[in-house]
């Protein structure tokens, strides 16, 4: 019986089919009666009537029948979606996410703020000078909570690519400040606390941007980043006082005691700390990570648009402009020498390229940050800030611009 419905199902399918591409030809009105199919019912009392031998094999058509529609038949009481925790578990996963990535849309922030303390300065000017340290000591904690010791063991495995980054941020960038702060006084007759200014951005230490703009460009590259700004930072201690003595110690006098106690505050007790805490409290450093880069956006666009709306009036001054475009020169010569110069000392690496994009970063981006807060509260002359406050936005973007280009030109 079987076989009999079978066929009867081949044929009538045929049929069906048949009529369906013969339409036109045949002129069969639109609305068409096909054959019926006989139903499970039907096919059971016919069945049922018949042997013990048909009423078997009946059944054994009728179970393989009803695992095959049970195949694609659905469960009205099952549910496929989620489950409430797990709805929960996904909410708080994507939250957490969005606060880790935050930092993905930091360039953009950095634009924002620098056009909005242009356009509409009250808007940052409640961030005075006193909240600068610290400022500057959270970000230093942030980074020291997301920093571990593994980091540095693989990234001291690199001695020779972490020697030229501290030559490039300690040798290269002084004596192109220097040049560029002599340039600023003799050739274009400007006063010589805004020379002084370029001089000082010229000690500090690397800048914490740097490393994030390693990450987004050659991401195997971050820890050796970090080790080696950390390096800078830490020795900033004493190396950033003695070149402000040498550089700048003839044109204005330098507290060199003082900026090794303050340097003391802002960098390395806010670093240790949070080396300390992650590795003493790992919970709760994992529980603070991940409102950790948010936080820092927050703080990084008020240390970037406090100091432009502060200084509007000097920056848009007569001078402004030029001591905008020396910022510029200095940052770019920068850039293009950590790039080169690490190229003809690496050249034989298997990863040239983003060892010299690496380097670029760590020699053309500094802690401005840190020297606003080191021109506030060792130079009495207001336009020692100025040079500072300007170079933490054309260091910033610049920074980011390069990040884009490079990123672009990988893929």
């Amino acid at each position: 019986m079987c076989s009999t419905t079978g066929q009867l199902l081949i044929q009538s399918t045929r049929f069906n089919h048949v009529l369906l591409q013969n339409r036109n030809s045949f002129h069969l009105p639109k609305r068409v009666q096909f054959p019926v199919l006989p139903q499970t019912s039907d096919i059971h009392v016919h069945v049922s009537s018949i042997s013990q031998f048909g009423r078997s094999r009946f059944l054994e058509f009728k179970c393989s029948s009803e695992s095959i529609s049970g195949s694609f038949e659905t469960d009205p009481g099952q549910e496929y979606g989620p489950e409430p925790n797990q709805m929960v578990e996904q909410k708080a996963a994507t939250i957490v996410d969005i606060l880790k990535q935050s930092n993905s849309i930091l360039p953009h922030v950095i634009l924002a703020s620098t056009i909005l303390a242009l356009v509409y300065p009250p808007s940052f000017t409640w961030f005075t000078s006193r909240y600068y340290a610290p400022a500057l000591g959270f970000l230093m904690f942030a980074v020291g909570v997301n920093s571990s010791e593994k980091d540095f063991i693989e990234a001291f495995k690199r001695p020779d690519a972490i020697l030229a980054g501290y030559v490039g941020q300690f040798v290269v960038k002084p004596l192109l400040g220097y040049i560029f702060g002599i340039i600023a006084v003799t050739v274009f007759g400007l006063p010589t606390p805004l020379g002084v200014g370029i001089m000082l951005v010229s000690c500090v230490s690397g800048a914490q941007l740097s490393t994030y703009a390693t990450f987004l460009t050659d991401p195997p590259l971050a820890p050796l980043s970090i080790v080696m700004t950390s390096l800078s930072t830490a020795t900033a201690v004493f190396v950033t006082p003695m070149l402000s003595l040498l550089l700048i110690g003839k044109r204005l006098p330098v507290d060199v005691v003082g900026m090794v106690s303050s340097i003391m505050q802002i960098v390395i007790a806010p670093i240790t700390a949070g080396l300390l805490l992650n590795r003493l409290f790992p919970r709760l450093c994992n529980a603070m990570r991940p409102f950790l880069p948010p936080l820092s956006v927050l703080d990084t666009a008020c240390c970037i648009g406090a100091p432009l709306a502060i200084n509007i009036n000097s920056v848009l001054s007569h001078f402004g402009l030029t001591v905008s475009l020396l910022i510029v020169a200095f940052h770019l010569s920068a850039f293009v020498a950590g790039y080169f110069l690490s190229g003809s000392v690496f050249h034989n690496a298997s990863d040239v390229k983003a060892l010299q994009r690496t380097l670029s970063f760590e020699t053309g981006m500094q802690s401005s940050l840190l020297a606003l807060a080191l021109a506030n509260r060792f130079f009495q002359d207001p336009l020692v800030s100025v040079p500072p406050a300007i170079s933490t936005v054309i260091m910033s973007l610049m920074g980011f611009a390069l990040v884009m280009l490079w990123a672009k030109k990988k893929e």
